[in-house]
């Protein structure tokens, strides 16, 4: 948490108290079904919700903007993202019934009214967002095809709706079908030997 805060230093009193709720929340649902490897928990909040809010190192979103999470298995990165842009939508979307439903009594402990979460396929999903977020759930060439017709063609940020996919190590031949692809490498942002080979991908659609 101490990393979140360092990172973070506006945050509000809400947004601190959501924050330092959620290790408690995750351990005891990672203790009922395995949504984060057991070691993993003690790099709780570096792995996990500093990683997730990197996104917003590349991208602040603007209120009343929708974002779309697919794959959000336990909430990542959409739960962190909610809580730090509580005017934002977010869409957190799974085919897996048991995570989703960890990801609604989640949101419903934190009272995060902006947040949605369905069990649902990415194909299946009908509404326009302005950005699809998503945290190494596959790969480019098969995850474009499931979203790219959820992007909404107004845009209403700085940079061009389309996919901001969290990522590691060399990408190189995973993005050569995509040559408007940019890589934000985390290390820029955070100084933690973790994110060395972490990267921010965003593709406009």
């Amino acid at each position: 948490m101490d990393d979140v805060l360092n990172y973070f230093p506006n945050l509000n009193e809400i947004q601190i108290k959501q924050f330092n709720e959620l290790q408690k929340l995750y351990t005891f649902w990672n203790s009922q079904i395995n949504l984060i490897s057991r070691k993993d928990m003690d790099f709780f909040y570096e792995h996990h919700v500093l990683h997730s809010l990197g996104i917003s190192k590349i991208i602040q979103f603007n209120n009343n903007s929708r974002i779309l999470d697919v794959g959000t298995g336990g909430g990542f990165p959409g739960i962190p993202l909610a809580i730090l842009f509580p005017k934002v939508h977010f869409y957190l979307i799974d085919s897996i019934a048991k995570k989703i439903n960890v990801v609604n009594s989640i949101k419903h402990d934190l009272e995060l009214t902006n947040v949605n979460a369905s069990q649902i396929r990415a194909e299946d999903f009908k509404e326009k967002v302005d950005f699809v977020v998503s945290r190494a759930v596959t790969k480019m060439d098969s995850f474009v095809p499931w979203v790219k017709n959820k992007i909404s063609l107004k845009n209403n940020h700085i940079i061009k709706n389309g996919i901001l996919y969290l990522k590691g190590g060399e990408l190189k031949k995973e993005l050569q079908n995509f040559p408007k692809a940019q890589c934000f490498e985390l290390q820029d942002y955070f100084t933690n030997s973790f994110f060395k080979t972490k990267k921010v991908v965003y593709l406009p659609l």
